[in-house]
């Protein structure tokens, strides 16, 4: 679901979710530093929406309908934090728009991707520099990864509550979670899901949370749920490390004893967490993973 404006939007953050707390002050720097010149002028309203590099996201694509309907309801919550900011998708494969079209349409001008991806991988490593290098009719910058953030573990937090888990969960010594993601190849991969595992573990008061993977990696979530039980952890939860629906996020939720938490989806981090990537790939800062770049980079906003 997209985010509505309350009557007092500052009541709907609560003061103790540093990942909210993070998400506003990222959102007011980002809209005050968009309306100010390099040399300190106020810019004009128009030449602020001209200027602005469009924001590409890039889905990975999926045969599960929802997946489209999910994504396309997250982008519209990108565009209702930033109104004027031209939003497009792109899919690397399975749906349309592929992220060749989507970048011919833009026309001449300037590009940012941002993978709807949550850790480093193949894709994010050949495929989008590959795509972005292909477009020699833009100028292009391709953002980091959605993940690790702290935004990501408050969305996973949430929907795991949705689900049913309880803060009283964390309390008991049977309690775990499993923390199922897609899997790749590349090691990095693996340490970025081991990373939002530990910063998810620290959310939930201490309770163990294990990544596992529905593919290309070990351990799955299956073997993941079985280790967990033999170590006496028998109230096991599975987190789904899923942007939005498919055929991993299904397989690996079935795989739950019992709660099973949806993807992340159009969770309203997760538009705060796009915006984040864009911003930060606009003003060229670097990225815990390195920067992602085409050699037409952007100029610094």
């Amino acid at each position: 679901m997209t985010e509505t404006a309350p009557e007092h939007p500052r009541e709907s953050l609560p003061l103790d979710s540093t990942a909210q707390l993070l998400t506003r002050i990222t959102s007011q720097l980002g809209n005050q530093l968009s309306l100010v010149s390099l040399n300190g002028t106020r810019r004009p309203m128009h030449r602020i929406r001209r200027s602005a590099p469009t924001l590409v996201a890039v889905a990975h694509g999926s045969r599960d309908p929802q997946a489209l309907r999910t994504v396309l309801e997250l982008l519209e919550g990108v565009r209702e934090l930033r109104p004027g900011l031209d939003v497009r998708l792109g899919h690397i494969e399975l749906n349309e728009p592929l992220l060749p079209d989507t970048l011919d349409g833009i026309g001449r001008g300037d590009a940012v991707l941002v993978p709807l991806l949550l850790g480093r991988g193949h894709h994010v490593r050949h495929d989008l520099p590959l795509a972005a290098a292909a477009a020699s009719h833009l100028r292009t910058r391709v953002a980091a990864p959605l993940g690790p953030h702290p935004l990501l573990v408050e969305a996973l937090y949430e929907r795991l509550v949705e689900a049913g888990w309880r803060d009283e969960d964390g309390t008991s010594r049977s309690a775990a979670v499993v923390l199922a993601a897609a899997g790749s190849r590349d090691p990095d991969s693996d340490v970025d899901a081991r990373r939002t595992a530990a910063l998810l573990s620290d959310r939930l008061g201490g309770v163990p949370v294990v990544p596992a993977y529905a593919s290309a990696a070990t351990p799955t979530v299956p073997a993941a749920l079985r280790a967990l039980a033999a170590r006496g952890r028998h109230r096991t939860a599975v987190a789904s490390y899923f942007t939005a629906p498919g055929r991993f996020a299904t397989v690996s939720a079935a795989a739950a004893p019992g709660i099973a938490a949806a993807p992340l989806g159009a969770h309203p981090a997760m538009a705060r967490l796009v915006l984040h990537r864009y911003d930060r790939a606009v003003a060229g800062a670097p990225s815990a993973h390195g920067a992602l770049t085409h050699p037409h980079l952007l100029a610094s906003a």
